[in-house]
């Protein structure tokens, strides 16, 4: 009676081993035996392609390539027109000077020569009433916006969409009266004073109960906003909302202090 031929000769030249249960390896699909059925027994190809780019004694990381930026990404972060690696913080096309926002510059330069004209155009001229003085108001908060975010600081990884403006009045005593700031509408005010009294360099001490709290007040009723509230809430409040490209105040009050006595001391101040 013949011998049934079962079974299958493992692929390693130097071991031949004909084994009745073989193993087929998932990544070269090269059929092994019992001992050489790892991939690293038998020097799989397919491992050897999955490791070329994993250099020796250096952690597999994506470094920055903008500037002097020494930051690491352990996931690649690409920019979609240059198609370089960049870190979080320099992802966006603005934010590591991208050659490919080139065409994007004329038009920056007319934007900035439009806010010019029309900020020359409206020295001394006079005071308009009824609907004219409202329409003038628009585009005077219009060309305020504009401003703002040609110098405004902040947070450079929100996205435009979700920015708000404000011209940030400063407590009283300290040497620049504003700066030009903008933050996420949707994050807390109490998130809010702590993001600006980072970008102006300011004490803050509003963990500790005793002390002072620095508090956002509304530029119009100086009324202290709550800290747990959102700032979109008070961009959609009904009766005194806050604007975006407006003024807002941050002071230092005291606990049982709801808000400020004279607010126009602040705003009528020079720059």
């Amino acid at each position: 009676m013949a011998e049934l031929d079962i079974g299958l000769h493992c692929r390693i030249e130097t071991c031949n081993q004909k084994d009745f249960l073989p193993f087929v390896c998932d990544g070269c699909s090269g059929v092994f035996c019992l001992e050489h059925r790892s991939r690293e027994s038998h020097c799989c190809s397919e491992l050897a392609l999955r490791k070329e780019p994993v250099k020796s004694g250096i952690s597999l990381s994506y470094p920055c390539t903008f500037q002097d930026c020494d930051k690491k990404e352990l996931l690649p972060v690409v920019c979609p027109h240059c198609q370089k690696h960049f870190c979080l913080a320099h992802r966006h096309q603005d934010d590591h000077e991208c050659e490919k926002l080139e065409p994007l510059k004329p038009r920056m330069a007319a934007t900035q020569q439009l806010v010019k004209e029309i900020v020359e155009s409206k020295k001394g001229a006079p005071a308009s009433k009824g609907r004219r003085g409202a329409k003038n108001s628009a585009t005077a908060a219009k060309v305020a916006l504009m401003k703002l975010k040609l110098h405004a600081a902040g947070d450079k990884s929100l996205l435009q969409s979700e920015r708000t403006y404000f011209q940030v009045y400063l407590p009283q005593g300290v040497k620049d009266r504003s700066l030009p700031m903008f933050f996420s509408s949707a994050w807390t005010v109490g998130k809010v004073v702590d993001v600006a009294a980072s970008l102006a360099n300011l004490k803050n001490n509003n963990n500790i109960l005793t002390a002072k709290k620095l508090r956002l007040c509304h530029p119009l009723s100086g009324e202290a906003l709550k800290m747990d509230q959102t700032l979109d809430s008070w961009l959609s409040h009904p009766d005194c909302p806050l604007y975006n490209g407006g003024d807002i105040i941050l002071e230092y009050l005291n606990n049982d202090c709801a808000g400020l006595d004279n607010v126009t001391s602040y705003l009528s101040q020079p720059q």
